[in-house]
């Protein structure tokens, strides 16, 4: 622990002209006594470490000494190439690894060019959670993050979808791995092979009309162990659990035969729009205008709406468009329509259209009182 605390401290004192006690103490997580004894052991090292006292004093090296302890380790270099997401790497239980990565980098950096790390993230933020929802990490990640690095099989309780019981069933998985969609983390793998009955996995949670995450799904990835798409799920393709459903996790020493064949971006974006195809479950008749067309893709499922939008006919007369729409409820339907205001006429199915012909006429009721009358009492 010592030992990479020093190489770490000697790395930043290289990356920048000179750091005070109280700037090392900050980034190395420790207190100024420590940073100040770390110091005086690596004088006695042979590191030209300059202290100089007062209120501008600090920490320097001298004689433009540079450390070619600058090589990256393997888990330095993978994590590297997602120091772009600091909360998902701080979830996983990485930070301080990614952290070691980039000085490393830095300190490799011609002295002209040791200023692009801190301008890069000032011209660039990725923040992944969805508005209005608190960033949650699940307890088990870093243990599950460890195995999928580690080609280790895990042991785990998993916990079903209240649909189907919400019962906690025993898994030893393969994880492949992890995904970070909207906030909410999943992980991709398949059953090991001593694993007879794969539980139905959780599947990325489809949206409410408020955009808010709803209940899982459920399902297998319909892949071959190739990772090619298969004629559906098998005892041992690929599947998608939710992080936050893991009880217990144990992680194995036991490596498993990784399929070097599997693509998690082609897997993942398959699966989703799978998913996305599947929640759509009922179909309504929407006549739009020309406003209503242009907006219907921000109230109801994008790819639906322009595949909608796409197969529609001519304009009527008035530049209207008749359009049939997959939708994942009337509840659902009702709410995203009802966004469309007077630019929108659902027209079936007819038990939906007398829903909205009621709501229209509490709105008429509505807005037919005159409110200034009502304040002078008249």
């Amino acid at each position: 622990m010592r030992a990479a605390r020093l190489i770490r401290m000697v790395l930043l004192l290289q990356s920048r002209p000179s750091m005070t006690g109280a700037e090392l103490a900050r980034e190395l997580e420790v207190s100024e006594r420590t940073v100040a004894r770390d110091v005086l052991a690596l004088s006695e090292a042979g590191v030209p470490v300059y202290a100089a006292r007062g209120r501008t004093g600090g920490y320097r090296l001298i004689g433009g000494y540079r450390t070619r302890l600058t090589g990256l380790a393997r888990g330095e270099a993978e994590t590297l190439f997602l120091s772009g997401v600091p909360s998902a790497l701080r979830a996983m239980g990485l930070a301080d690894t990614a952290s070691a990565a980039r000085l490393k980098v830095a300190a490799a950096l011609l002295p002209e060019l040791s200023d692009t790390p801190a301008s890069a993230a000032q011209r660039f933020h990725l923040d992944a959670p969805g508005w209005w929802q608190e960033p949650v990490t699940p307890e088990p990640l870093p243990l599950i993050a460890e195995a999928v690095w580690g080609d280790r099989l895990l042991t785990a309780r998993y916990r079903r979808r209240a649909e189907t019981g919400g019962t906690e069933v025993r898994r030893t998985l393969e994880p492949y791995g992890l995904v970070l969609k909207a906030g909410v983390w999943y992980l991709v793998a398949r059953p090991a092979e001593e694993e007879l009955s794969p539980p139905r996995a959780a599947v990325p949670a489809p949206r409410d009309s408020a955009g808010s995450a709803g209940s899982d799904g459920a399902g297998g990835a319909g892949r071959t162990p190739g990772g090619k798409p298969g004629a559906g799920p098998g005892p041992r393709s690929h599947r998608v659990y939710r992080v936050e459903r893991f009880g217990s996790v144990t992680v194995s020493e036991q490596r498993f035969a990784r399929d070097e064949g599997f693509d998690l971006p082609g897997f993942w974006r398959e699966r989703a729009a799978e998913f996305a195809r599947s929640i759509l479950r009922d179909t309504v008749v929407v006549r739009l205008s020309p406003a209503g067309a242009r907006k219907l893709p921000r109230v109801t499922d994008r790819v639906a709406a322009r595949e909608a939008l796409a197969a529609a006919g001519e304009a009527d007369g008035e530049g209207w468009v008749t359009v049939t729409l997959p939708v994942e409820s009337l509840d659902v339907a009702h709410e995203q329509v009802l966004a469309l205001g007077p630019e929108a006429e659902l027209l079936e199915p007819p038990e939906l259209r007398a829903r909205f012909a009621e709501a229209a006429a509490r709105a008429a009721a509505l807005y037919a009182r005159d409110r200034h009358d009502e304040r002078d009492g008249r």
